[in-house]
């Protein structure tokens, strides 16, 4: 059943099926070829994993990002992400690195970050002097670092399917999304001095800094909030979503004071397609999980990895060559609920802790965002700068090289994401 499934959903991924029908229309063919099963066993399996109380956590998270974006604050952490790098070469790119991070923790979407401020930043970007190429390929990258730094909704997928604690997952994030923003940001930097990219060179207006700085500070807040109630336990991560979006509405009405009930309407719109997208893709890779479980897929793979498979290292290479070329053709949701399952036994198995798992499992799909055939926010970043992918592309090949070095730093030093 499981080979007809599997052929069914390319066939209709050639077709540009959407994922979620493409794995729900294999998987309910499989079984009316395979005649042992009733379909509706198929709308029981899709049923079971909608009963997740976790799950609740990513619609809030998203409308907590987006009521806090979508009024005065997403420019004011723009102007003060300007004014902190901008004076530096290539500092007019780098407040796409440093505006992605921030953004990162209120938002947790690279696909919202690089539309919301790509359409800010690459046109201005452009019009200071910068390559219109290299301005959409800095966005595609950087907006990647929003699924590292919590509220990360990834992460939260990994959990759901991993069985792992969502704040052990967000604690192990930060790290590597830090350390992957210095990695893009020197990229920047080194990029301007060899190419000659313009530069302000006026003072630094140190009262005007501080003024956005503060003003910005409830939302840089948030993902501190986040982190710290769920490192000393004081709510669940579902618990902690809906105080987000609390705390997000309060600032907006008391704080910034541009709160409105369509601004509200349009946040909770925004949550429930997000919600529902992801939904789909949970509902249909729980009937391909429950169809490979039954054809033991997961138990022949572990040992066909103890046949040929002698160490702990090489699995790690395998498992990140296996996911790097999955995200060139998955979205992220989708490969990591459809491969989750297939892997998590193999690392038991050689002894990889799942928390590291799922670090190493965002950061490659991240890749994977970026990088064609199908690479979502490379082409958003070559549309709002009006080149081609290819383009686009030859640009990003610094970037590859620094997420590449940042991947096997977090895929073979263990202490940097098991930190306690």
């Amino acid at each position: 059943m499981s080979a007809v499934m599997m052929v069914v959903f390319a066939a209709l991924l050639l077709l540009s099926f959407p994922v979620g029908y493409a794995l729900t229309l294999g998987a309910s063919i499989a079984l009316f070829v395979g005649g042992d099963m009733p379909i509706l066993a198929v709308v029981q399996q899709m049923f079971a994993p909608t009963q997740s109380f976790p799950m609740i956590a990513i619609p809030f998270f998203v409308m907590a990002g987006d009521v806090m974006m979508a009024g005065k604050l997403g420019q004011s952490l723009i102007d003060f992400a300007t004014d902190l790098v901008s004076r530096f070469r290539g500092g007019h790119a780098q407040v796409s690195v440093l505006g992605s991070t921030l953004f990162g923790g209120v938002s947790g979407s690279a696909v919202a970050d690089a539309t919301a401020l790509g359409s800010v930043l690459v046109p201005w970007q452009k019009k200071v002097g910068y390559p219109a190429a290299f301005c959409g390929a800095t966005i595609a990258a950087a907006s990647t670092i929003d699924i590292l730094v919590p509220p990360s909704i990834p992460l939260i997928l990994y959990a759901l399917v991993s069985n792992t604690s969502i704040g052990a997952l967000f604690v192990a994030g930060l790290l590597p999304g830090i350390v992957l923003a210095v990695g893009f940001l020197a990229v920047c930097n080194v990029s301007a001095r060899l190419r000659g990219f313009p530069y302000e060179k006026k003072p630094i207006a140190w009262g005007i800094m501080a003024r956005r700085g503060l003003y910005a500070s409830p939302a840089l807040m948030m993902p501190v909030f986040i982190l710290v109630g769920l490192r000393f336990g004081v709510a669940t991560p579902t618990e902690i979503s809906t105080m987000a979006v609390v705390y997000a509405l309060l600032a907006a009405a008391f704080i910034y004071r541009d709160l409105s009930l369509k601004r509200v309407y349009n946040a909770m719109i925004t949550a429930g397609v997000a919600t529902g997208v992801v939904m789909m893709l949970i509902m249909a890779s729980s009937v391909v999980g429950w169809m490979l479980t039954l054809d033991q897929v997961p138990e022949a793979l572990v040992n066909w990895a103890r046949q040929f498979v002698h160490s702990q290292a090489a699995m790690l290479m395998l498992i990140n060559g296996v996911l790097l070329l999955a995200g060139m053709f998955l979205d992220l949701p989708a490969a990591i609920l459809l491969l989750g399952p297939l892997l998590i036994p193999l690392a038991q198995n050689f002894g990889i802790d799942l928390v590291q798992l799922g670090i190493i499992v965002v950061i490659n799909l991240a890749i994977g965002l970026y990088t064609p055939p199908v690479g979502t926010t490379l082409f958003i970043g070559a549309t709002l700068a009006k080149v081609k992918i290819g383009e686009t592309v030859r640009e990003l090949v610094p970037f590859y090289a620094v997420a590449l070095v940042v991947l096997l730093l977090f895929t073979y030093i263990p202490a940097l994401t098991l930190r306690g």
